[in-house]
């Protein structure tokens, strides 16, 4: 099966324009494409996971990924998808975000002369004049077809800034200008990103000409991976300082049973024939199938050793054993205990398993909290600098496990 026809195959493919032409070049290598990703945390999360899986398959089939980092789009903040606008960053932070991302990057994609590229639109974008811009750009954009993009529609009866209103035009600048000086023709993106991606496409069209625009694909990647990026403890890290190896494995671990092939085909790098194999796997054979994409993908991103730790740990918890050695674990300083205990409402907040002490109060009456596998029935539990010396083991409902020891 030629790579094209994988990606459909894989469910990775949702729309695309010039259909043949892309086919044509992602099956020879002749592919030069970039994903975006905005820096608006200090790390990647699994819903960056589907483009950075994306990239390492189409770079492995000889094609160039360019990993572009939103220095500069990232100071106004994308609208597609959001309720309300993105809170401002400085540009500090900014790019120290981006730092980071380049390091987990390069886990994924090998970048280097000849290979994949990482630029980032911050040193073309903020040395733009803006009536120069607007001017040259600007007067490519009809108003009327942007109001009726789905990412701007949507903000419309909360209220769109001017601010966000320039995110597709610049947006769509980046792929002209890595067109221009990158050779880039093609770009990939989630389908939120659809408006925006079709107005980069027409820029350079109409910039360039109509020969040009036969060299600018546009492919959509199923948004799929963005839905997987939230946990009822908040976003799934690439970063292990964030979320250990462990609680990755258990997110991946404790997906539903309709969507883990889903996400074994989209995801993994196994064989399809493999992946076919498991379609008609029932019951018991599905916790099959959730262990072997737990422990691929935590492969992935942690490398094979922490892998089998997060595997092996999982697997002696679930069978009542006693190794917690690879237990995601939080060290209560001194200055948290009043009169050498701590209160497990206070506790669970510290180690992170609540946001705060309202949620655990909840989760504690609702019986969904077990300390060292006996359930909490009283708020006004304290748990003792001994029983932290020796090391709590603590339960969240039958799935999160945790351990808080003293520091």
């Amino acid at each position: 099966m030629k790579l094209y026809d994988e990606l459909v195959a894989r469910g990775l493919i949702a729309q695309v324009t010039n259909e043949e032409e892309i086919r044509e070049m992602i099956d020879n290598g002749k592919a030069t494409f970039y994903i975006g990703f905005d820096p608006t945390a200090d790390s990647l999360h699994v819903g960056h996971f589907m483009a950075l899986c994306l990239m390492k398959r189409l770079q492995m089939a000889g094609n160039r990924p360019i990993a572009l980092i939103g220095g500069g789009t990232a100071m106004i903040g994308d609208p597609s998808g959001r309720t309300d606008m993105r809170s401002m960053m400085t540009r500090e932070i900014i790019d120290h975000n981006c730092a980071c991302f380049k390091k987990q990057m390069e886990r994924f994609i090998e970048f280097g002369e000849g290979k994949a590229l990482m630029v980032n639109n911050a040193d073309w974008l903020l040395n733009l004049n803006y009536v120069d811009f607007i001017r040259d750009i600007g007067a490519c954009f009809s108003v009327n077809n942007m109001l009726r993009a789905e990412c701007f529609k949507q903000r419309m009866e909360k209220g769109l800034s001017f601010l966000e209103f320039n995110y597709m035009p610049m947006q769509s600048y980046d792929f002209y200008y890595l067109y221009k000086n990158y050779g880039c023709n093609m770009q990939f993106g989630g389908n939120d990103q659809w408006s925006n991606m079709l107005g980069g496409t027409e820029l350079i069209r109409r910039k360039l000409g109509k020969d040009a625009h036969a060299m600018t694909i546009t492919l959509l990647l199923n948004s799929e991976g963005n839905k997987m990026g939230k946990t009822a403890r908040g976003a799934v890290w690439l970063d292990p300082e964030k979320t250990s190896p462990f609680d990755f494995y258990q997110y991946w671990r404790n997906v539903e049973d309709a969507d883990v092939l889903k996400c074994i085909r989209m995801l993994t790098f196994l064989p399809l024939e493999q992946i076919d194999e498991m379609a008609s796997w029932k019951d018991a054979q599905l916790n099959t199938a959730k262990e072997i994409l737990a422990f691929e993908l935590t492969k992935l991103v942690h490398g094979e050793e922490e892998a089998v730790k997060a595997q092996t740990a999982a697997k002696a918890l679930f069978a009542g054993g006693g190794d917690d050695s690879n237990m995601p674990t939080t060290a209560i300083t001194e200055d948290k205990l009043e009169n050498g205990k701590i209160g497990i409402l206070s506790l669970l907040t510290a180690c992170g398993l609540t946001a705060s002490n309202g949620e655990a109060r909840r989760l504690v009456q609702q019986g969904g909290i077990f300390v060292n596998e006996e359930k909490v029935g009283n708020i006004g539990l304290e748990v003792t600098r001994e029983q932290l010396q020796e090391g709590v083991k603590i339960r969240k409902g039958k799935k999160v496990f945790h351990k808080a020891v003293l520091a």
